[in-house]
């Protein structure tokens, strides 16, 4: 079969729910991947930032391996060898008492949002079914018909209500919207939920601060403070998590994709005592969660972070890619944000030219990324990737989009 017969067969079968690039991978290494004919790229993209420990990474592997061979899942129904290991080990490597572990990000969030309605009527005393939920215009939490109901993108919610009551949506990056909701609803308000830096939305890095003014807010107004870290945590923006780059510490943490290297669904909620030990036994769950293949792939994947000093590497390469794109003499770049390895690129179209067909130039050249609201590139490799490496790949940037204004 050729690349050709591989894109027919998810057409053909597949539902239409995505638009990727024409590109067949069938193997990664490290900051690489390769198609089925063989043809070497640079990933960009690192599965959205699920692969920052780089593809197939052998102690991570080697850790999926080894318990396949032992015991891959019991459910929650019985205790197993590997769960709480895993749980006092995530505990202490974030500073958390509790950790609840999910599958996907999306479940993920959907456990947050239920963890914090739960906390505002068994701790805040908010009357039953009036808990409000703030979050900000341009998130992107997932894809539940809740998280949804909290999106102002109509390519996610459009034609899919009814809607989840109980979310009130202000701009991002704006500290003052914060504040009238909470002067105002405050009683009524369990969470405050962000994104540190929106990652779907093109890499919007907020203003310095903004964090810390808003995790103010919710403790002056007795709300938890919900970061989604899914994208943007596990060493991607030169920190830990990137609410440690403001000395920010969520009451509600949420983790997903390089909690397991890329190598499984692997997900986290994160807590301490007085708000996850509201939600009793029988109240939520998963059959996967926290099973055992899960538990040892996510401590290799953590320990490889730590080990190979991976948040350091993506705040020092994360300058130098940063320096190199604002340099390249294009007018089509219209701007160049981000943190650590986490990084976009604004693109002003030319000569009927967009992001997509720079994305679609740099495969040629041999480097795939993605565009995101069609005029943003996001640049995202795995965090492996050494400056070489990166100085390579940043060539092959600079030589496609040169090429588009010709």
């Amino acid at each position: 079969m050729n690349s050709k017969d591989y894109t027919a067969l998810e057409s053909q079968y597949g539902a239409h729910n995505y638009h990727p690039l024409p590109v067949v991978l069938s193997k990664g290494k490290g900051p690489f991947v390769w198609d089925v004919d063989g043809k070497r790229y640079f990933d960009f993209l690192s599965s959205y930032s699920a692969v920052n420990q780089g593809h197939c990474h052998p102690k991570i592997v080697q850790a999926l391996i080894d318990q396949a061979q032992e015991l891959c899942l019991t459910s929650r129904a019985f205790y197993n060898d590997c769960l709480g290991p895993y749980e006092k080990y995530v505990t202490s490597y974030f500073g958390y008492d509790k950790v609840l572990p999910m599958n996907s990000g999306a479940e993920a969030v959907e456990t947050a949002l239920k963890l914090s309605r739960r906390w505002g009527y068994v701790k805040k005393n908010i009357p039953e079914d009036q808990a409000l939920i703030v979050c900000c215009e341009g998130n992107f939490h997932g894809r539940t018909i809740s998280i949804v109901s909290m999106s102002t993108d109509v390519d996610s919610y459009g034609q899919f209500g009814p809607f989840t009551p109980g979310f009130i949506k202000i701009p991002y990056n704006n500290v003052k919207a914060l504040e009238d909701v909470l002067e105002q609803h405050g009683p009524q308000v369990a969470a405050f939920i962000t994104e540190p830096i929106q990652g779907e939305a093109g890499v919007f890095v907020p203003d310095d601060g903004y964090l810390k003014k808003c995790y103010d807010l919710c403790k002056k107004h007795n709300v938890l403070f919900v970061a989604d870290e899914v994208q943007t945590g596990i060493a991607r923006t030169g920190r830990l998590i990137c609410c440690d780059h403001e000395g920010v510490h969520p009451d509600v943490l949420i983790l997903g994709k390089a909690l397991s290297g890329g190598v499984l669904p692997v997900s986290a909620v994160l807590s301490n005592d007085e708000i996850m030990l509201t939600i009793k036994p029988g109240e939520h769950g998963s059959t996967f969660g926290g099973f055992p293949l899960a538990c040892k792939v996510a401590v290799a994947a953590l320990q490889v972070v730590k080990d190979e000093q991976l948040a350091e590497k993506a705040e020092r390469l994360g300058v130098i890619c940063r320096d190199y794109l604002r340099n390249i003499p294009s007018r089509m770049i219209k701007l160049v944000r981000g943190k650590g390895l986490l990084n976009a690129i604004v693109i002003e179209p030319r000569n009927n030219k967009e992001a997509w067909d720079i994305c679609l130039a740099m495969a040629a050249n041999g480097l795939i990324a993605k565009p995101t609201h069609r005029h943003i590139i996001r640049l995202a490799p795995p965090l492996v990737i050494t400056e070489v490496e990166l100085m390579e790949a940043l060539g092959i940037i600079r030589k496609s989009i040169l090429e588009m204004e010709q």
